[in-house]
């Protein structure tokens, strides 16, 4: 999220309307209902997640250890089990 100055997008009354209420202080704009992204739509980490837990399930699959899947993509065993079973899941 980035800072946009009110005096650049806000027409003049409506500017000293809200400094009536907030001067100089920040004030936060929440999207409009419908407009709202879900997490990691923005940046696409979302969809990279979700290949790379594809392939880790791909790889176990074909016979790598949890062991050696952990050391590779930097996850505690505990997370490659959680991300096998989601996509165990997914496939049923």
């Amino acid at each position: 999220m980035r800072y946009v100055k009110a005096q650049d997008v806000l027409p003049k009354d409506l500017l000293k309307l809200i400094q009536e209420y907030v001067d100089g202080e920040y004030l936060y704009v929440p999207r409009k209902n419908g407009n709202q992204k879900s997490w990691g739509e923005k940046s696409g980490i979302k969809h990279t997640l979700q290949l790379r837990n594809q392939d880790i399930y791909q790889r176990y699959i074909n016979g790598i250890t949890i062991p050696i899947l952990a050391q590779e993509y930097y996850l505690s065993e505990k997370s490659i089990r959680r991300i096998i079973n989601e996509q165990k899941r997914k496939c049923s």
